[in-house]
């Protein structure tokens, strides 16, 4: 099932799930959750504070941990940097002239 947003509203960004919602959920600490990523502390605070974006590498950390796969962690990453760029972009990609395949 699809689910729709409206397009004018940024996507939540992966770190905000994760803080807002599956750490308190799972009653787990940024140290605790470093820990079972096996990544440093400082890299899941700043995914957290929505300082750094969803890596491959990181959605195969967190679908493993969470069993729900890296899919997700990367659509909602590609969610996000799509909608940036086709603001901050905006001019740039609409200087493209299409042409016909």
């Amino acid at each position: 099932m699809a689910t729709t947003r409206d397009a004018k509203r940024r996507p939540t960004h992966p770190g905000a799930i994760l803080r807002e919602d599956v750490l308190p959920a799972l009653n787990l600490t940024q140290t605790a959750c470093a820990q079972r990523l096996g990544v440093s502390r400082l890299t899941v605070s700043e995914l957290l504070h929505e300082k750094r974006g969803v890596s491959p590498d990181m959605a195969l950390r967190l679908g493993r941990m969470l069993g729900n796969g890296p899919g997700v962690w990367l659509r909602m990453q590609q969610a996000l940097d799509l909608w940036e760029l086709e603001r901050t972009k905006a001019l740039d990609y609409a200087a493209i002239e299409r042409i016909a395949a």
